[in-house]
């Protein structure tokens, strides 16, 4: 694994640790002084996991603040803060896995129609945003591994937006991005 990945990893794990220690860990002028990328501005998701199942994913969709602010502000708000669950508790600590996932700036998906979405989409390779009436959700590329393809993709997705199921029916919004997955 690349030495920047490794430090993203870590980044993702001190952070946690801090508020699960209650102490200061991470120097970020180290970081940056090294990995001077850091400062980039960067969007990122970390989903954390424990025995293989979802315990937290919570991320930015744009790029508002530099790479290393948002990797720690989405550690911490992953482990303490997704309202799915409740808060890591400091025993589970050493029983997670963490996922960064850097992303792409998101790009508006131009299609005609249902039939249309479906050609155009990648499956796997594509994070997709649907938009609608205020309403709005995500799913990272890695869930089309865990869903049985396009229809069963998008009726998800509808429903987390908090829209009807068949929402696609009524032409939301589509806008697309890649992620670089580090674990």
């Amino acid at each position: 694994m690349k030495e920047f990945n490794k430090v993203i990893l870590k980044l993702a794990h001190e952070a946690i640790r801090e508020e699960v220690e209650r102490k200061k860990l991470i120097k970020k002028d180290d970081y940056t002084e090294k990995f001077p990328q850091l400062l980039d501005d960067k969007a990122v998701f970390v989903t954390i996991t424990k025995n293989g199942a979802l315990r937290g994913c919570i991320g930015s969709i744009i790029p508002n603040r530099t790479l290393i602010d948002d990797i720690i502000h989405n550690a911490k708000a992953a482990a303490f803060e997704d309202p799915r669950f409740p808060s890591l508790k400091s025993e589970e600590f050493a029983q997670i896995d963490i996922e960064v996932s850097l992303l792409t700036v998101p790009k508006e998906l131009d299609y005609a129609d249902k039939e249309d979405l479906k050609r155009k989409i990648k499956p796997s390779i594509d994070g997709v945003i649907l938009s609608l009436n205020g309403y709005q959700a995500t799913f990272l590329p890695q869930v089309w591994k865990e869903l049985s393809g396009f229809e069963e993709f998008f009726l998800h997705l509808c429903m987390k937006a908090g829209l009807k199921a068949n929402c696609l029916d009524d032409h939301p919004k589509i806008y697309t991005y890649q992620v670089e997955s580090i674990s």
